[in-house]
């Protein structure tokens, strides 16, 4: 069997092509905290007016936010995150702890998040079936792409 000539088939790369352009997952951001609004989205991320009117569209098409009118005259519209994209959140939430913890060792921290136990929100990958956090050297990968392993294309 030839080896593939496409790259290695990701579901890590299929969601970067709608969330890994720069200000996506910023955009993400703003909405989950509740600034959905165009100006208020400007200031927040400091984008480029045009290129966040581009990445809003992306994200709307993708079905990750969604457009809500708030005021008829002029007509103005603010972004709310869909079901997609507030399953993106927990990505957003391990990029700030990551980004905490490596970033800025020394706690000088832009934003903490409080639980509604009233503690400091720390998030942690758990398994589903057993409640355990997930260690990189309890995970075992089994490629279902066919002609793929772990290592690559499978030999001929």
């Amino acid at each position: 069997m030839a080896a593939p000539k496409e790259p290695r088939p990701c579901s890590i790369a299929d969601a970067l092509a709608l969330v890994g352009e720069k200000y996506s997952l910023l955009v993400l951001r703003e909405v989950c905290l509740g600034n959905g609004r165009f100006d208020q989205l400007v200031r927040n991320i400091g984008a480029p007016r045009d290129i966040l009117a581009a990445r809003l569209r992306r994200l709307v098409d993708a079905g990750i936010l969604t457009k809500v009118p708030y005021s008829e005259r002029p007509q103005r519209f603010e972004y709310r995150p869909t079901r997609a994209g507030l399953d993106l959140e927990p990505v957003l939430l391990l990029l700030k702890e990551w980004g905490d913890r490596h970033l800025r060792p020394g706690g000088d921290l832009p934003m903490v998040l409080e639980h509604s136990c009233g503690d400091e929100f720390v998030p942690v990958v758990t398994c589903r079936a057993c409640g355990d956090e997930a260690r990189h050297a309890e995970l075992t990968p089994h490629p279902q792409a066919p002609g793929w392993t772990v290592g690559g294309p499978a030999a001929a």
